[in-house]
């Protein structure tokens, strides 16, 4: 075994419905629900209108380098999010038109990818999700060497081989999947405990004496004069 010259063929999907439920969910609450984490990081966005959902296949790349991109696309199933750490070096766009446009004939449900991509205005008509932290028209290279189904790091956080990833304009949330019963429970907790909120919104009756509270309780002095 080579290590950085490897490709494991096994992934560990967690059950279709399992990953379905997470679908229509906002990824901001459900990282409220795990304690505000498992975000990637704000350099990585959304190329395009389409919200993400599926189960990573995984790519450790060399800088602007593609090739085990595209042998991932090969082996990816149908709902997979192939996931590319790149390094983050956006110095080529690492896919464009054709490797996105295949992946989607293929079944797969988007790509997310620390580093560079291309041809944005035709992805943009495709339904198919990109992410990636830039963009640039510069081709890549496909000398290899890479990984394929390892762990790797995008934006920051880290993400396994089937991990559930959602993502939607705020950004892309990492879910692993013997978690999901937690977190499923908790995210609807919030945006039952949300949408009573709008309700008192609209109503005036929205309860608003825990900011004085909290201020109080953190030693936080209010002076009723003007600053001198």
């Amino acid at each position: 075994m080579t290590v950085g010259s490897r490709i494991y063929t096994g992934v560990r999907r967690p059950e279709k419905a399992l990953v379905e439920a997470f679908r229509g969910l906002a990824v901001a609450t459900i990282s409220d629900s795990m304690g505000k984490f498992y975000c990637v990081d704000a350099g990585i966005r959304s190329i395009g209108t389409r919200p993400l959902l599926g189960t990573a296949v995984t790519v450790r790349s060399q800088l602007a380098d593609n090739l085990l991109f595209h042998k991932a696309i090969d082996m990816a199933q149908p709902g997979d999010v192939v996931v590319v750490d790149a390094g983050g070096c956006t110095h080529r766009g690492l896919c464009g038109d054709l490797m996105c446009t295949y992946a989607h004939s293929r079944g797969i449900a988007g790509f997310v990818v620390d580093g560079g991509v291309r041809d944005i205005d035709t992805l943009d008509t495709l339904d198919f999700a990109v992410f990636a932290r830039g963009v640039n028209p510069r081709g890549p290279y496909k000398n290899g060497p890479g990984e394929i189904n390892v762990p790797v790091s995008i934006g920051g956080q880290v993400v396994f081989p089937g991990d559930i990833l959602v993502g939607d304009h705020d950004g892309i949330v990492v879910i692993r999947p013997n978690d999901v019963p937690e977190v499923l429970e908790k995210t609807r907790r919030i945006m039952e405990s949300e949408r009573q909120m709008h309700v008192e919104i609209e109503r005036g009756s929205l309860d608003r004496r825990w900011v004085d509270e909290e201020i109080r309780a953190k030693g936080i002095e209010i002076i009723d004069d003007h600053y001198a």
